[in-house]
């Protein structure tokens, strides 16, 4: 069964998320596997992500960054997603952008990033857009609602269990602007090391702009659409930065690679990076290829 199925299930189920947020801004008392805050909203998200990609057949096992541990799914289904159900949720008492990231695997989870078949983003900025990467270009969508469409496109028919939704590409055949524009860097400036600072500084010297909104995938939006960098690095206090392997590094680094791009852990391609356990986190740099080149010349 194509992995077509399961994007269409998380367009589905993220349009529904979308549009449930506003009652659920208030903190659980429960925190996820890495320490984080739950809301409501990240709880309820990951309930119906799991539900839906699970009663897909093809779909063998699910993870989540809300979760402990891989849940099975009844059959022997070829793909095995990762999802973070609601990228940057902390930005939801004070409404700025948030999305959902996904993987889908080829391999039981732990997996590495060259085993994804298909990986993207669902952005929940002031329209509700996917971008996506399988076996061909990365492509981006605009989402709505069925009852919304105002013109004939891929739609989906509820078999993930939401309501269908118009998936209508926008652009394709992405490929990441040769002159970047932006740049944004995680983690507290005195936390950073000192190479870090100094490529941050020549940055600043080629004019790149700071953008910077505390939703990874925002982020990463911008330097697909403008040219730049993105980087949740590795820390003074916390040497594995803060960002899963699993659910953030793989699939941004599937995205930005297949547009031309490049990552990198410091060392290596992100999609290298050997997978160990489910909620293994890993520096995370993204962008221009040159840039990239640069930052690990600059970290040697």
């Amino acid at each position: 069964m194509s992995v077509e199925r399961v994007v269409d299930t998380i367009a589905e189920t993220a349009v529904e998320v979308r549009g449930g947020l506003a009652g659920r801004r208030t903190y659980t008392e429960g925190e996820n596997p890495s320490g984080d805050d739950q809301l409501e909203a990240d709880v309820w998200a990951d309930s119906l992500f799991e539900e839906r990609l699970l009663a897909i057949d093809s779909v063998g096992s699910y993870a989540s960054e809300e979760r402990p541990d891989v849940i099975e799914g009844d059959g022997e289904g070829d793909y095995h997603v990762a999802v973070d159900p609601l990228d940057g949720s902390s930005n939801l008492q004070s409404n700025n952008p948030m999305g959902v990231v996904f993987a889908a695997y080829d391999t039981p989870l732990p997996a590495p990033g060259r085993r994804i078949v298909a990986g993207g983003w669902v952005l929940l900025g002031p329209i509700t857009t996917m971008v996506v990467a399988t076996d061909g270009p990365v492509t981006e969508y605009v989402l709505e609602a069925a009852d919304e469409a105002t013109s004939e496109s891929h739609l989906t028919d509820g078999h993930g269990g939401g309501e269908p939704v118009e998936r209508r590409p926008v652009a394709e055949d992405i490929t990441i602007p040769e002159d970047p524009t932006v740049y944004g860097i995680g983690g507290r400036v005195p936390d950073w090391p000192e190479d870090l600072e100094s490529f941050v500084e020549s940055l600043e010297d080629d004019r790149l702009k700071l953008r910077y909104g505390g939703a990874m995938i925002a982020d990463v939006n911008q330097v697909l659409t403008y040219g730049g960098v993105f980087a949740y690095p590795a820390l003074v206090d916390r040497p594995d930065g803060a960002l899963r392997l699993q659910f953030e590094g793989n699939p941004v680094a599937h995205v930005i690679e297949t547009a031309g791009g490049a990552s990198s852990d410091g060392e290596r391609s992100i999609l290298d990076v050997e997978a160990e356990e489910v909620h293994q986190r890993v520096p995370v740099h993204v962008g221009n290829a040159d840039l990239i080149d640069r930052l690990e010349d600059a970290l040697d």
